[in-house]
């Protein structure tokens, strides 16, 4: 069917345009005239509403009481907001003069013939019901088309359009619905069905355990922990016999990197998490994935903060700690006062009674290493770490990147299953198929197995560090599974955002003007950013706010500085580099970028900011005081105060305050300074002078004319 203006389809119909555009009204579509045009979907469910019922009235079934009581053998049916005018051409006019509510009702065998296949009888419209028991939960998805709609509570498309514009809505097979709208639906259908939200993790393919006997020894995976330059990265190049530590910029570790290394009694598993404080979050993660512990201390540093969090983080996820005591090469070295502060925090060595295992090591010598391997692997096979290598792979992401050839990059360690090339995965919010695989060396295998980190090309975007990965039958259950928590996503910051109000903006005016600092974070990895972010927002104050508009990995792009420019912010790029594009645009737009390689610099300048964005204070400093011993009246001068010097010193241009009897009667500056018949710039103390005020003229003799000036201190936060 074609568009149809509303007359020809009331004619068609055979009703007046009058009755059709007061229906439609009803309906929700906006008509303003009988030359108004429906669209052909439109126009075809308004015809279906009047060619599937026959309307039977007349004035006997109007007045016989014994009508209304064939309910036993005839469906009432009431047309969605349709009144009895719509069927002007089908009743009397006597009929239409009626008052009361008109119920149309149809044949009990017609009604039968309708719903024949179906299972309960649909007493709100007329729609075929062959569907789902009444009493079932169904779950769908948060967000969806009319079309799955229909299929789920196997109707027709038509059936679900036409109890939307009932309620409405004007709608088509492809748009999308929420649950509320779908349950309103269901009950206008007079469905006893429950509708509920179909979270993503029900999608997921289900995990059958297998029995113990039938599990496989795994490799352990062991996290370097301790404190920053206590050589746990000159450890793990020790171990591997590689050199990791040169690559890091300022010889500190900016990422957790994810090794193996094989020893003549089997694999070991090694992540390196960084030692400054600004990482928490990355040695937190690092915990959170790890069998064992090996905390790093140097010997002659002893227990640092940062060793104190690594302690916290291994005891909260409940893993064992073997420690190493590092750089007993040196002539400082004292292991005996490390043991002691380790014993504060719970960590007794077995000699002493406890059980926490310690080795005393030489990253720099290659001293105990074979001693500290056999440790790990010792309290290894106490653990009895096994795992299913059959099951489809699940991991986490330990790292992600935005490599500009490659695209997205993550480090994944795979924990169950085994992943292979071609895989089908969901992690987070994102989705992929595995196109190729890398090991920690960079050379490329087709499958990994449990406690295997792998770096996975193939994401469609870069993942959040720390995100479950997990491997899935189908590529269009990934995307369903992505879609739905990208929709729970957009939710919850919907859900968290503030908006300001009358009494917050009443509070924040009388609390005094707050300062924001906009910054925008682009990284190489996402793990940098988002500790990067969480190190700034420790020297957040009550007196300036920083606000993350974006962080993401990265080069620094011109969409980057596009955004700085709109929001008035900062781009800080930590290593990575703005495109020529980018660079040109920020000079244009005035955008400050800032590239930093160490996380110290990053701190000490966001300091810097947040301290210049706050106002600055002033400290009154008395210059000197001037007696007014005689008054001088002089055309086109003004009144002109002989004046001596008792203390200090007066400038022009000065800051003055005119003091009579101990009262403030003005505050001003120095319009003119002479002594004797020149002007000067400066009169000490012990001389006289004259001194006229700028548009001042009520001096009188005893008044005490005080210099001062305004010192700007440096504000902090």
């Amino acid at each position: 069917m074609s568009n149809k203006r509303v007359y020809e389809l009331a004619r068609d119909i055979g009703i007046t345009s009058k009755v059709l555009m007061e229906e439609l009204r009803r309906q929700g579509i906006d008509v303003k005239s009988h030359m108004s045009t429906l669209d052909a979907e439109t126009a075809e469910l308004i015809t279906d509403i009047y060619r599937d019922v026959e309307v039977k009235v007349s004035p006997a079934n109007l007045s016989d009481h014994h009508a209304v009581q064939r309910v036993e053998t005839a469906s009432v049916v009431e047309l969605p907001a349709i009144e009895s005018s719509i069927t002007e051409s089908h009743a009397t006019e006597s009929e239409q003069k009626q008052t009361m509510p008109i119920q149309t009702t149809i044949e009990s065998e017609d009604l039968d013939q309708k719903r024949s296949d179906t299972t309960a009888v649909d007493t709100d419209a007329l729609v075929e019901t062959k569907t789902v028991a009444n009493g079932q939960v169904v779950q769908l998805p948060e967000a969806l088309t009319v079309k799955d709609l229909a299929e789920a509570l196997d109707l027709s498309a038509k059936d679900i359009l036409l109890q939307l514009m009932s309620l409405g809505t004007v709608a088509s097979i492809n748009h999308v619905i929420n649950l509320e709208t779908a349950n309103a639906v269901v009950q206008k259908l007079g469905k006893a069905v429950t509708l509920i939200a179909e979270g993503s993790d029900t999608l997921l393919d289900e995990h059958q355990p297998l029995e113990d006997e039938e599990l496989e020894d795994r490799a352990p995976v062991v996290t370097i922990m301790g404190h920053v330059d206590h050589g746990k990265t000159s450890l793990l190049d020790a171990i591997r016999e590689a050199n990791v530590q040169a690559t890091e910029s300022g010889g500190i570790t900016q990422h957790i990197g994810a090794y193996e290394v094989q020893t003549p009694r089997g694999r070991l598993v090694f992540l390196d998490t960084p030692g400054h404080e600004a990482f928490t979050a990355m040695r937190a993660r690092g915990a959170q994935v790890t069998d064992i512990v090996v905390l790093v201390v140097a010997a002659n540093d002893g227990v640092m903060p940062q060793t104190r969090e690594a302690v916290a983080h291994a005891k909260a996820a409940g893993v064992p700690i073997v420690v190493a005591v590092n750089k007993i090469d040196l002539a400082d070295a004292n292991p005996d006062r490390v043991k002691q502060q380790l014993s504060e925090l719970d960590l007794i060595p077995e000699e002493w009674g406890g059980t926490t295992i310690y080795v005393e090591v030489s990253a720099k010598e290659e001293l105990g290493l074979d001693e500290l391997l056999e440790m790990v692997l010792l309290q290894a096979e106490i653990l009895e770490l096994q795992a299913d290598p059959y099951q489809m792979s699940k991991g986490t992401i330990v790292e992600a990147r935005l490599d500009k050839t490659k695209g997205p990059l993550s480090t994944v360690l795979i924990q169950r299953g085994t992943l292979k090339v071609g895989a089908t995965f969901v992690a987070g919010m994102h989705y992929g198929r595995v196109r190729a695989m890398f090991d920690h060396l960079g050379r490329r295998i087709e499958e990994a197995g449990p406690s295997t980190p792998v770096e996975v090309l193939g994401f469609t975007s870069v993942p959040e560090a720390g995100d479950t990965f997990m491997e899935v039958s189908d590529e269009r259950k990934a995307r369903q599974i992505s879609n739905i928590r990208q929709e729970e996503q957009r939710a919850h910051q919907l859900s968290q955002t503030n908006r300001i109000t009358l009494d917050d903006l009443y509070r924040r005016i009388s609390a005094g003007d707050v300062k924001d600092l906009n910054l925008i974070l682009k990284g190489d990895v996402h793990g940098s950013v988002q500790a990067l972010w969480e190190a700034i927002e420790k020297i957040q104050s009550d007196k300036v706010q920083t606000r993350l508009i974006h962080g993401s990995t990265g080069g620094i792009t011109e969409s980057d500085v596009n955004l700085a420019s709109a929001s008035n912010a900062i781009v800080i790029g930590f290593n990575v580099r703005p495109t020529p594009q980018a660079a040109d645009l920020a000079a244009r737009e005035q955008v400050d970028i800032r590239l930093y390689t160490v996380i110290y610099e990053v701190i000490s300048d966001i300091r810097a900011a947040m301290e210049g964005l706050l106002e600055p204070t002033y400290t009154e400093r008395t210059l000197g005081r001037a007696q007014v011993r005689q008054i001088f009246h002089i055309a086109r001068l003004g009144t002109i105060a002989g004046c001596f010097m008792q203390e200090g010193s007066i400038r022009r241009n000065a800051s003055v305050r005119l003091v009579r009897d101990n009262v403030v009667i003005h505050q001003g500056r120095i319009g003119s300074l002479r002594r004797v018949k020149d002007d000067v710039d400066e009169v000490q103390s012990g001389f006289e002078c004259g001194i006229g005020l700028y548009r001042f003229n009520d001096l009188k003799e005893g008044d005490m004319i005080e210099a001062y000036v305004l010192d700007e201190a440096a504000p902090t936060l």
